[in-house]
């Protein structure tokens, strides 16, 4: 498996997730549409980065979240509305354990032995994470939610500039 010391997240990105290596220190396992790898940084700090790309960070994205949704807790966010990423916490993003899910790449949510849940992305790929099949359920109707109230107001923003 590849080893890479940074990475951007696209919109052919279906999940970041935490990982130790050999000496113990966190890293990520990034799954793409086409290729996995890991990269030398927590999965937090490349949604952050990812996040900055765009003229936000990760903290400016969440507090956005709650502005137009009143999300507080394991807040989705949008990367980049304009490409459609969209990526949700499996827990809190402080915690070492969360990992971060495209939104638009899950097909469907199993539940898997030991209160996991497995995730299949539209591509055929699966993952099964340390999340209980109900807050995964929470965590992509919360998503779907923000996507809505976000996708909205860019329409009516860009029909109200059609009209001027």
């Amino acid at each position: 498996m590849q080893y890479v010391n940074s990475h951007e997240i696209t919109p052919h990105t279906l999940a970041i997730i935490p990982q130790h290596n050999e000496e113990g220190k966190m890293i990520s396992y990034v799954i793409e549409e086409q290729e996995e790898f890991y990269v030398s940084r927590p999965p937090s700090k490349i949604v952050d980065e990812a996040c900055k790309f765009f003229g936000s960070s990760l903290r400016g994205r969440q507090e956005g979240t709650r502005a137009i949704s009143d999300l507080t807790h394991k807040a989705p966010i949008s990367i980049d509305p304009a490409s459609g990423m969209y990526f949700f916490p499996t827990s809190s993003p402080i915690s070492p354990n969360c990992s971060w899910i495209a939104h638009t790449h899950i097909q469907k949510i199993l539940p898997a032995p030991q209160a996991q849940t497995k995730v299949v992305f539209k591509n055929g790929k699966s993952i099964v994470l340390d999340i209980s099949i109900g807050s995964m359920e929470n965590q992509v109707n919360r998503t779907a939610q923000f996507r809505y109230l976000l996708d909205n107001r860019i329409k009516m923003i860009s029909s109200a500039l059609q009209r001027s």
